[in-house]
């Protein structure tokens, strides 16, 4: 996890308040996108929630303060900080819950 605290950006494709597309009844509490340039083991762009913005973006560039590790998927999810402040693991883990309570995982800090 040697990417936790370096600097990325990316594009929200599943901006806050919008609904998964295979899901409607699934609503993101929080922005929802991918990292620019980074290829995830499933072969396509890097998911990341990021954190830090309280309404909807459409972009973001921030810092790696996490990672969620599924153990049930191919894919680990990046937890990225716009606005550089600390994010207790709790919140954190409270507010990836309405998807993450799917699979089995841990974040790693």
């Amino acid at each position: 996890h040697d990417i936790i605290g370096k600097e990325v950006s990316g594009v929200i494709d599943r901006p806050m308040g919008s609904a998964h597309p295979n899901d409607s009844k699934m609503i993101y509490p929080i922005n929802y996108g991918y990292v620019d340039g980074i290829i995830a083991s499933d072969g396509e762009y890097q998911d990341a929630y990021v954190f830090g913005s309280s309404k909807p973006i459409s972009s973001f560039k921030g810092k790696v303060i996490g990672v969620y590790h599924r153990f049930n998927d191919n894919e680990d999810k990046w937890i990225v900080s716009i606005d550089d402040v600390s994010i207790s693991s709790q919140k954190i883990l409270g507010d990836i819950a309405f998807c993450e309570q799917f699979f089995f995982g841990k974040l790693y800090r």
